[in-house]
């Protein structure tokens, strides 16, 4: 019942991520709700509609935006990348919970506008301020199924990198401690085995 009621709550939420709230997602959120922990008035996105929504589900009064989270967010908005102090420092990709922001590092970023949540995270990202908000054409709560699909693809991608890393780091420890059959128990030859390993197989 209780993770039943989560989802409920989750889905009235408008999926920014973008942790005014206090929590790192929208779901821990509601996880905290649930809990008795958090409060429904701590998402400025979801506005007083968003509280109205939540105390309906949850048979509460209505209540005020907690000002500690922000005031109600009206106008939508979207971040924009100003190329020319862009330095490709790759810091608001890693910090993007829909993965709206493309580039390479030492190269200049775009933000995909469809896919931005307007969570505003990469500002105080960004070490060169060149992020800025400007009004979107739509408006974010009618894009929260698409930022919450996105989001959980982000975590997808996120724990098969840590696997995969976590993988190779195994497969090296295992390299350094395990004899070859052409380096037997010389520590000279496993070292050069280990190198052979950590370059991977020869093309």
């Amino acid at each position: 019942m209780t993770a039943a009621l989560a989802e409920r709550i989750d889905a009235l939420l408008p999926q920014t991520q973008c942790q005014r709230c206090g929590y790192p997602a929208c779901r821990p959120y509601a996880d905290a709700i649930v809990r008795g922990e958090a409060q429904i008035n701590q998402c400025p996105p979801g506005g007083d509609a968003g509280i109205e929504a939540l105390a309906a589900l949850l048979g509460r009064p209505t209540q005020a935006m907690n000002p500690a989270n922000g005031a109600p967010i009206t106008q939508s908005t979207v971040a924009f990348i100003e190329e020319a102090p862009c330095i490709g420092c790759t810091k608001c990709i890693q910090v993007c919970p829909t993965d709206a922001i493309v580039g390479a590092a030492n190269l200049m970023h775009t933000v995909i506008v469809d896919e931005c949540s307007g969570c505003e995270l990469c500002i105080p990202a960004c070490p060169v301020d060149c992020i800025v908000m400007q009004p979107a054409a739509q408006s974010h709560l009618d894009r929260a199924s698409q930022y919450r699909m996105r989001y959980e693809a982000r975590l997808r991608r996120l724990d098969r990198r840590r696997d995969e890393r976590e993988s190779e780091r195994q497969r090296r420890r295992a390299a350094l401690t395990t004899p070859t059959a052409d380096s037997g128990g010389d520590p000279v030859a496993r070292a050069l085995a280990a190198a052979r390993a950590r370059r991977g197989p020869s093309s």
